[in-house]
């Protein structure tokens, strides 16, 4: 152990654990006595009344009808103050003695009592003054806060008017002045541009940037400051990490084998994006639901990429287990995270509750959370291009112009070959059976054969297509060439992703089917491409249990590919084509990939052999006219396989050229354009599938689905009528737009409040994620109603709330509290001072990057690797380590493996990502104590800082301590700090042998220091 832990101010975070739990104690051993406080003058239903029956009485008498004991609803006024069958009523408004509940809750009879004495709950002699006193002023009943609409509330008048910058000030003044509490004053300038850059970037100042604010004298410096670093690109890195935690971003699905999530770096990046260009909360709210649907899609300003589509990447980022035993289950527990994550995230609701019983605290009934069930249940997942931009939809748009050259090229010539055919000519023709459907009519029923699909007729039918691999229609007599550029034949009809080039992604999906037959089997050709059936849309298709769902299509001749299905009978299911190949870790496609598709078909074991794709040659004879017709048709990209079979044959028989003057300087313009495509990037995202309405499942069982199915639409607290959505797909647009819609009472309650939350410490709602029932009480009412209507008003603009905010005098004040702050509003939830509070994991990892002058500012880009120690180990683990410190780079761009997140991180309190966590635990715990002492990574950066340090050969120890504080802290150090640091210095130098010569440039003394300061709490907290 170091010899300089006794230090002052020095490693001050060890003794905190200790100092905690003794303060605890002693808190817990003075307040023993304390008195009870005074009844309110007036009662309030939301603020006093509601807390205690959600409480003690909602789970028996509330809103979930299949607990509700002898028919009584407190959370109603009709029917809490209706007469009962035994004579009483609960309540009696204007007489507590009369009323039921009071007698209830009063008695010392046990087998009376209420709450029953098993649930071992009793309410509070002031908790029953309350409820007598509510009772005695009208039992005034009120819907819950957060459902009622926001209201643009006035900033109430207040009498101290120097401590009023903005109007946010005078709500929270307001609230002072009635408490008889005097605000702080304003903190330092070097404590605001600390406080400050970390608020809005997670980065310690810089001392140039110190010196340069605390030095500018101008009436507007301070707004200044808070403009340049709003503009920063740091902003973005910070807001979204922010954000990253309430949609329990990871790479990595977790369970065994912490599978990737496709591309999920890519929508990490897409949050950067999008915080530093502000884009209004209610279009990223959009584009995290249905950015897949938006009809005008947000594009990149400089690449031109569809920023919209990537968000919907939001739906991928849960867990994954990739062989469960049941795949219903396993789709409900997948569905369920997403109903919960998503109510929590843009409504702050816990509407996940409602999955088994209408929700025992708030106005959600089962029926709503199925209602979203079938949303979800109607989505598809799919991979896109998150980088198919408009450079290259230019380039798709070149070739299809080309295509359409090289046709009239060929038809022309065709056309002047067939002028030399004056009378009927006989030729050899390639023809296959009949069409799928009617070669399959021969077995009689569809128990024994059914088609699922047929692209040789032209269409896709019912199959959709997302991306622009597949295009619009399968091709038909697409130009075959050998090196010399010369015609060999036209291609059959099919779907192909090679239509206009191999380096597009995208997919073509089936419709759903029920699997009623043994197998399924597809006729394909391709490279580097897979077929999958998607059961119960699951995704995670593995082996031992699933791998036989998914084959690889690596032949470029069209052949037959068996699916074995027996044992998934009675399954819903899909088939889907992608033109990429799953290498067991992560899907890829490169300009190789793509897949052809003839048919594919559903069949029993009796049609196991039956081989539905045979071609035979026939003689035909033709005359001009019926070729014509075919080249006609042909040239229209309308042409039939009979029309394609006919002139292959004539081509075969010498009738049409193969040789096509022109041709050449067209095929290599075109593959010129195919060239400048660039490889796709792949992200999983979501599309639609076929919209359908969902049953219950009673009491959640998966078992037991209700006969009746639920309508998609929007939940009841603001859609009354349940007016279901309209339109065949999934309804998501609906379901954003419901969310999105400025009438929502919840939307930018909840946003306002997050943002609230994280510059402050604390939410006005201190419970971020649950604005319920359940959930605790806003402190200031009136003001988070100013701030969410204002939040609408500047179109939803995230830096402008966040602007507002910091201008505030209540952001600007000290830290330090008053004597009567401390005895009046302990919890400081007035705001007489700012908050103290610790950095987050993030913050001080970066923090010790920015001051040890490694931070590597580099934006974007596929995650770093996380450093594995030796005591990381498990199934899944990595074949490599990242580097110690992360190439520098911000802790965002860090890979976040579920089953290997980093040790450091956890330790400070970043939340495993299951679901959503707005809302971070401040623990104090040893863990962290030991980790700024023993952390490898604290050590390495520790040891550049010294050497950044001894490099200044031009500063002498003290000038270099000064440099340090400035640095770390972003102030002067005291005269008693730089004592204490050159002594430290002296100390640590003896225990290396070193003189009073030697030591100013050895690193090792220098690299103790650093490590000490690193440890100090000023280090780690915002004071």
């Amino acid at each position: 152990m170091f010899s300089w832990i006794t230090k002052k101010n020095i490693l001050a975070v060890v003794a905190l654990p200790l100092l905690v739990i003794i303060a605890a104690g002693w808190f817990a051993f003075n307040n023993e006595a304390a008195p009870s406080n005074p009844l309110p003058d007036v009662v309030d239903f939301n603020q006093h009344i509601r807390p205690i029956l959600s409480t003690n009485c909602y789970v028996c008498h509330g809103p979930d009808i299949s607990t509700r004991e002898a028919g009584l609803r407190l959370d109603l006024r009709d029917s809490a103050t209706v007469i009962l069958e035994s004579g009483v009523a609960a309540v009696v408004p204007g007489d507590h003695e009369a009323s039921e509940l009071i007698r209830r809750v009063s008695t010392s009879n046990e087998d009376d009592r209420m709450p029953p004495a098993e649930v071992k709950k009793t309410l509070s002699e002031y908790e029953i003054g309350l409820l007598k006193r509510w009772i005695d002023q009208g039992a005034e009943w009120k819907n819950h806060w957060s459902f009622e609409p926001v209201t643009a509330s006035v900033p109430p008048s207040v009498y101290k008017k120097k401590y009023i910058d903005n109007d946010i000030d005078r709500f929270i003044v307001n609230r002072l002045e009635e408490a008889g509490i005097k605000p702080a004053s304003k903190a330092s300038k070097e404590s605001l541009i600390r406080r400050l850059s970390y608020v809005l970037t997670g980065l310690p100042p810089t001392p140039e940037g110190v010196d340069a604010f605390v030095n500018d004298r101008s009436p507007n410096a301070y707004e200044k400051l808070v403009d340049r670093l709003l503009d920063s690109p740091q902003f973005g890195e910070r807001w979204a990490r922010h954000w990253m935690d309430v949609v329990r971003y990871a790479d990595t699905k977790g369970h065994e084998f912490d599978y990737p999530v496709v591309g999920a770096w890519q929508y990490r990046d897409y949050l950067i994006r999008a915080f530093n260009n502000d884009v209004p909360y209610d279009q990223l709210l959009k584009e995290h639901l249905a950015g897949d649907l938006i009809d005008e899609p947000r594009m990149h300003s400089e690449e031109g990429f569809n920023e919209s589509l990537i968000g919907t990447a939001f739906f991928a980022l849960g867990e994954g287990t990739h062989s469960p035993v049941d795949l219903v289950i396993d789709e409900s527990e997948r569905i369920n995270n997403i109903i919960d994550v998503t109510s929590k995230t843009f409504q702050g609701l816990t509407v996940s509750c409602a999955k088994c019983h209408d929700h025992k605290f708030d106005p959600i009934p089962t029926a709503d959370y199925y209602s979203w069930y079938g949303i979800i249940k109607s989505t598809r997942f799919g991979i896109h291009a998150a980088n198919e931009d408009t450079h290259t939809k230019t380039q798709i748009s070149d070739v299809e112009s080309l295509n359409a050259q090289i046709t009239q090229v060929v038809a022309d010539q065709w056309e002047n070959d067939l002028k030399e055919i004056s009378t009927p000519a006989r030729v050899q023709v390639d023809r296959e059976l009949p069409a799928l459907s009617q070669a399959l009519a021969q077995y009689g029923d569809s128990t024994i054969a059914q088609p699922l699909g047929d692209f040789r007729g032209g269409s896709f039918g019912e199959w959709t297509t997302s991306g622009s691999a597949f295009g619009a229609n399968p091709i038909a007599g697409d130009i075959q060439l050998n090196e010399q550029k010369e015609i060999v034949s036209l291609g059959v009809p099919r779907a192909s992703s090679a239509g206009l080039s191999k380096k597009l992604i995208g997919s073509l999906r089936s419709p759903d089917f029920r699997i009623d037959h043994d197998y399924i089997t597809i006729r394909a050709a391709g490279v580097k491409s897979v077929m999958r059936i998607v059961i119960d849309n699951f995704q995670l298709i593995r082996f031992p249990i699933y791998g036989g769902l998914e084959q690889e299509v690596d032949g470029e001749a069209l052949r037959d590919y068996e699916f074995d299905v027996a044992m998934w009978k009675g399954h819903p299911a899909y088939i889907e084509f992608l033109p990429a190949w799953d290498r067991g870790e992560n899907f890829f496609a490169d300009d190789s990939s793509y897949i052809d598709i003839e048919y594919a078909y559903a069949h029993t074991e009796a049609l196991k052999d039956i081989v539905l794709s045979t071609r035979q040659q026939v003689a035909q004879s033709v005359d001009s006219s019926a070729v014509h017709s075919a080249l006609t048709r042909w040239k229209a990209l309308e042409a039939t396989s009979q029309d394609v079979d006919l002139l292959n044959g004539l081509l075969k028989g010498g009738l049409l050229s193969s040789a096509i003057p022109g041709l050449t300087p067209l095929v290599e313009e075109k593959q010129e354009s195919i060239n400048n495509i660039p490889d796709p990037s792949l992200i999983w995202g979501v599309v639609d599938g076929d919209g359908t309405d969902h049953p219950v499942f009673v009491r959640g069982n998966v078992q037991d689905p209700s006969e009746e199915r639920v309508p998609r639409r929007a939940l009841t607290i603001y859609n009354e009528n349940q007016t279901p959505f309209e339109g065949k797909g999934s309804g998501r647009m609906a379901w954003a737009s419901s969310m999105a819609d400025a009438s929502n009472p919840l939307t930018s309650r909840v946003m306002a409040n997050r943002i609230w939350h994280h510059v402050f410490g604390r939410g006005l709602v201190e419970t971020v994620d649950n604005f319920g029932v359940q959930g605790k009480m806003p402190t200031h009412p009136d003001l988070l109603d100013y701030l969410a209507s204002r939040f609408v008003e500047q179109d939803w603009s995230v830096k402008a709330l966040i602007r507002d905010m910091v201008l505030s005098q209540a952001f600007q004040r000290r830290v330090e509290a008053s004597e009567e702050s401390l005895e009046r509003d302990p919890q400081n939830l007035l705001l007489q001072h700012y908050p103290t509070r610790r950095l987050e994991a993030e913050a001080i990892r970066d923090a010790m990057l920015s001051v040890s002058g490694r931070l590597n500012t580099t934006m974007y880009g596929e995650a770093i690797p996380v450093y594995l120690s030796p005591f990381m180990t498990g199934r899944g683990r990595p074949r490599e380590s990242g580097p110690l410190d992360g190439d520098g780079r911000r802790s965002i761009y860090i890979s976040l493996r579920r089953n290997f997140l980093p040790p450091m991180m956890l330790a400070f309190d970043m939340p495993i990502p299951f679901t959503t966590f707005g809302k971070r635990n401040t623990s104090t715990v040893p863990a962290q104590s030991l980790t700024l002492l023993n952390d490898p990574f604290v050590e390495n950066q520790a040891e550049h800082w010294a050497k950044e340090l001894i490099s200044l050969k031009e500063l002498d120890a003290r000038e270099r301590i000064e440099v340090m504080y400035n640095t770390a802290f972003s102030r002067s150090a005291k005269e008693e700090e730089i004592t204490d640091g050159l002594a430290f210095l002296e100390t640590q130098a003896a225990t290396y042998g070193l003189d009073g010569g030697e030591w100013a440039n050895d690193t090792r003394p220098w690299k103790d220091y650093c490590h000490a300061l690193f440890n100090m709490k000023e280090f780690i907290h915002l004071i």
